[in-house]
């Protein structure tokens, strides 16, 4: 393992398909340039397992669990393009999965049906935040800045981080996804 964990205090873990670049640092750049400091901290990505605290013990069942999900499920065509919001319900403005949902929606559903289980306050969607509870004008322009963003690429890894309280991710296990492709 990459982190150390300590054996019997929490562990903060999320389990994400990364963008990759260039888009994945452009995206980063102008989060930045949003004032969405965490983006230093946080790769671009999409989110399969937001946010979890569970033990280390739990985290290794959890490593388990997401190696056989890889396993299970091949590398697929993703297009991110355009913005969408979730206002009024949260401030937040995204860049739209496009093309890649219905596989996304399978590989949350799979890893959230693993030892470290998480309910949703809302339905899953997938999607990559660029602007989250920053002022109406900085929510505004990024929504229309954005708005002809597009990104084309195979997603073919999902990776599993950790934080200890600081809220910097730290990788922990990049799994391949290797399943036998989809027929239809």
């Amino acid at each position: 393992m990459l982190v150390s964990l300590q054996p019997h205090g929490p562990v903060t873990v999320g389990v994400a398909l990364p963008v990759p670049d260039p888009w994945g640092t452009a995206v980063r750049e102008a989060r930045l340039g949003y004032g969405e400091a965490r983006a230093a901290h946080i790769p671009t990505h999409v989110t399969l397992l937001p946010p979890t605290e569970t033990t280390a013990a739990r985290l290794e069942a959890l490593l388990e669990h997401l190696a056989d999900v890889a396993r299970d499920n091949p590398p697929f065509a993703m297009v991110l393009r355009g913005t969408g919001t979730f206002r009024p319900v949260s401030d937040v403005v995204y860049i739209q999965v496009a093309q890649g949902v219905s596989s996304c929606e399978q590989l949350e559903q799979a890893v959230r049906d693993g030892p470290v289980c998480r309910e949703l306050v809302f339905p899953y969607h997938p999607h990559v935040t660029v602007v989250h509870d920053e002022p109406t004008e900085v929510l505004d322009r990024a929504f229309d800045e954005l708005a002809d963003f597009t990104a084309e690429f195979e997603a073919t890894e999902f990776v599993a981080y950790v934080h200890h309280g600081d809220e910097v991710w730290r990788p922990l296990v990049t799994y391949q996804l290797t399943g036998p492709p989809t027929v239809g």
